[in-house]
């Protein structure tokens, strides 16, 4: 099972689910997305995202990815709205655990992950500031597209790089935990959705190898570029992890 791309029209004339991403970058958002369609062995197509489309923006609903579009339902475009699309299209093996319990912390650590003020999204915003200021990061012209999408604040990038540390401190101290505990995964003894949003996550700091991960060098070295209080809190568990998550259970190469 897998996914093929289609241009801007096809995708939209086409039934079945289709899927807006971004092109070129392992972007945490899309890649967790396609780590979830592969693991429940759904079938998809994907569309690139095109800026300049206004017809991809009408339907759609945003210039933004990812954008799940399961045949003439209205479009989803949270982390966790295309979860539970997945859950429901394909309910074994389960990505979210039965248990009451489980289920509320795979919900939590998603939003760490990838939800506002998470740990892309303050990465992102570190990103940002860096770009802004001179001190690498994003490409400036696109920094300052990014930063008034998303909201940055100059004000805020202090606590923001804190942020950045505490959860990467808070990951890696639960994966170690869980270790001890004799689980290879961040919630109970299976796969979740937290890991593969954990495991996606990482390229915003180290993406994998141009072997595994063929992308742009630019960016690649916008997403390496990390502060002092960053790299402190850049636990090489964090990326054992991440290389076992893709091992065991996620599409490699990555299809960008």
């Amino acid at each position: 099972m897998g996914f093929n791309y289609a241009g801007v029209e096809d995708a939209i004339a086409r039934d079945g689910l289709r899927m807006v991403v971004v092109g070129g970058i392992p972007s945490p958002w899309g890649e967790a997305a396609k780590g979830i369609l592969h693991v429940k062995g759904i079938d998809w197509t994907a569309v690139r995202l095109a800026y300049d489309s206004e017809a991809l923006k009408d339907w759609a609903g945003a210039r933004n990815a990812p954008v799940a579009i399961l045949g003439n339902e209205p479009p989803r475009g949270r982390w966790d709205e295309i979860l539970l699309l997945a859950e429901r299209l394909a309910p074994e093996p389960p990505l979210l655990p039965r248990d009451a319990a489980e289920r509320a912390l795979v919900f939590g650590l998603g939003h760490e992950l990838l939800g506002e003020e998470g740990l892309c999204w303050a990465r992102r915003n570190q990103l940002i500031h860096a770009g802004l200021s001179g001190e690498g990061g994003f490409p400036e012209r696109v920094a300052g597209y990014l930063g008034r999408k998303y909201g940055y604040r100059a004000e805020v990038a202090e606590a923001t790089t804190s942020r950045v540390a505490d959860l990467l401190g808070m990951l890696s101290a639960r994966l170690k935990a869980q270790a001890e505990g004799g689980s290879r995964y961040l919630v109970g003894n299976a796969l979740t959705a937290a890991d593969i949003y954990l495991a996606t996550a990482m390229a915003m700091f180290v993406p994998l190898g141009p072997d595994l991960c063929a992308m742009d060098e630019t960016m690649r070295a916008v997403f390496a570029a990390r502060d002092a209080q960053t790299e402190a809190a850049l636990d090489p568990v964090l990326f054992s992890y991440r290389d076992a998550i893709y091992q065991r259970h996620l599409a490699l190469p990555l299809s960008l």
